[in-house]
């Protein structure tokens, strides 16, 4: 079987099992947002901002942590203090960039996520809020009970 074939129909095979029963493909938990992490989220507020036509929606007391809101999912900055920049395409620091997901049951998502090939991280900072998962190979991602408004 050709190579183009074969992905289709892995992808068509896929998007099959994890349908509402109308045929289009559904999430475990829509994108809630994008997060950054930066030495500094103020210094990137203005760009994110100017860049996405984003507003401020959200901030920690210490600015340690800033969302921008106003179209499609959030863009979140966080600080990182022993934050490395990326090094594009080939590292040795690769991207540092991760998925926050809304969750309408976030027991559920992690429960579902789980079936589907995620574990859960060493370190939840805040697992009442928000669970930090792992994919297959290792990259996280967040579950979150935090919805976009």
């Amino acid at each position: 079987m050709p190579q183009h074939t074969q992905n289709t129909q892995n992808t068509q095979n896929t998007q099959n099992t994890q349908n509402d029963g109308s045929g289009a493909p559904s999430a475990i938990a829509p994108l809630a947002s994008i997060s950054i992490d930066c030495p500094r989220p103020d210094d990137l507020v203005p760009f994110y901002s100017a860049l996405l036509g984003l507003e401020e929606a959200f901030a920690a007391d210490d600015r340690s942590v800033v969302c921008l809101a106003g179209a499609g999912p959030m863009v979140t900055l966080m600080r990182a203090d022993e934050y490395v920049a990326p090094q594009w395409p080939d590292g040795p620091q690769h991207a540092q960039m991760h998925l926050d997901l809304a969750a309408a049951d976030l027991e559920d998502a992690v429960a579902a996520a789980r079936r589907i090939g995620a574990r859960e991280a060493g370190v939840q900072p805040d697992p009442s809020a928000w669970r930090v998962m792992l994919d297959p190979v290792g990259h996280p991602f967040c579950l979150s009970a935090v919805r976009p408004g």
